[in-house]
């Protein structure tokens, strides 16, 4: 069966976790104990979080998972309602079985409404003896103080590159790919320490060649190689403006970029410049702009264009 890799290779065990030592210490120690409170994983995408949740409500509740575990994604259900119908309905009742409490997963939660969070949070208050609550979030920002205090705070880093490749070694292993250990390098920078977005980069250029390259790495991810991107960026740091533009131009279109991703390449390609650090944070400070521009609407070729033309300068 076709199965998408980011389920198919997704942990079943907290053995299997990558990453997150500590963090899993902990929570295996709450699990051994069989009472845990309410959680709250925060971190960036693809770190472990849903996965971890998910673990804790298998190793509790084995074959009785289903009807004591519910995954609602706040990125979906974000309003009032779901609280007071959908959460409520299912944390009034007790468990039957031998833990005393059910668990609630809410994936993304800091997409919850202010008005959705102050709900949950007397929700949280009332049912704490039937339920314990899983937060999951990119930004704990989002998330109203109050909630954040009724719970355990684990925050989930960006996998390191010995963690990334041990991930790049079981599934090539499993999926038979030829990897090159040169390119181990490569994806571990494209896939900046995201799990699912490394399994993702994987699969589809799997689907390409059993052999993976750099060259099938960068046609899955719509990227173009650093070294146009930097060709680019030499052009017009020698005053080659219209060279420059035409070349970023057809970049752009032969590869379906946006300004966004073109700006998140520069970004990566300044550091590496030989140039003085004044003008190093000159151009960042450029990029900053202009990506602000485009995200508040305006039109990406020409924000680029006057971010080459700044370049010159």
């Amino acid at each position: 069966m076709n199965q998408i890799w980011t389920e198919k290779h997704r942990p079943k065990s907290f053995s299997e976790i990558k990453g997150q030592k500590e963090i899993i210490k902990r929570i295996k120690s709450l699990v051994e104990q069989k009472n845990i409170p309410h959680l709250f994983f925060v971190g960036p995408q693809g770190t472990g979080k849903t996965t971890t949740a998910l673990i804790i409500a298998r190793e509790l509740f084995k074959e009785h998972m289903q009807e004591n575990f519910l995954e609602l994604n706040s990125s979906d259900e974000r309003g009032i309602d779901v609280i007071r119908v959908k959460i409520k309905d299912f944390a009034r009742t007790k468990s039957l079985k031998e833990i005393p409490f059910k668990i609630i997963l809410l994936d993304e939660c800091d997409s919850l409404t202010k008005d959705a969070q102050q709900a949950l949070r007397r929700t949280m208050e009332t049912y704490s003896n039937t339920c314990r609550f899983i937060l999951s979030a990119n930004q704990s920002s989002k998330i109203m103080e109050p909630i954040q205090s009724r719970c355990a705070v684990f925050r989930f880093k960006p996998l390191i590159k010995e963690d990334i490749n041990e991930i790049i070694d079981e599934i090539a292993k499993k999926e038979e790919l030829k990897i090159n250990k040169n390119i181990y390098n490569l994806l571990y920078e494209v896939s900046e320490g995201d799990t699912r977005r490394l399994q993702n980069i994987l699969q589809s250029s799997a689907t390409l060649s059993n052999e993976i390259t750099e060259d099938t790495i960068y046609e899955s991810i719509s990227l173009v190689k650093p070294k146009e991107i930097r060709t680019i960026i030499e052009l017009a740091l020698n005053k080659k403006f219209i060279e420059s533009r035409n070349l970023l131009l057809n970049t752009m279109l032969n590869n379906g970029l946006s300004g966004l991703d073109v700006i998140k390449q520069i970004l990566k390609e300044i550091d590496g410049l030989k140039i003085s650090d004044e003008k190093r944070l000159y151009l960042i400070d450029k990029c900053g702009e202009i990506e602000f521009r485009i995200t508040e609407g305006a039109d990406e070729y020409i924000q680029l264009e006057c971010l080459l033309a700044n370049f010159g300068k």
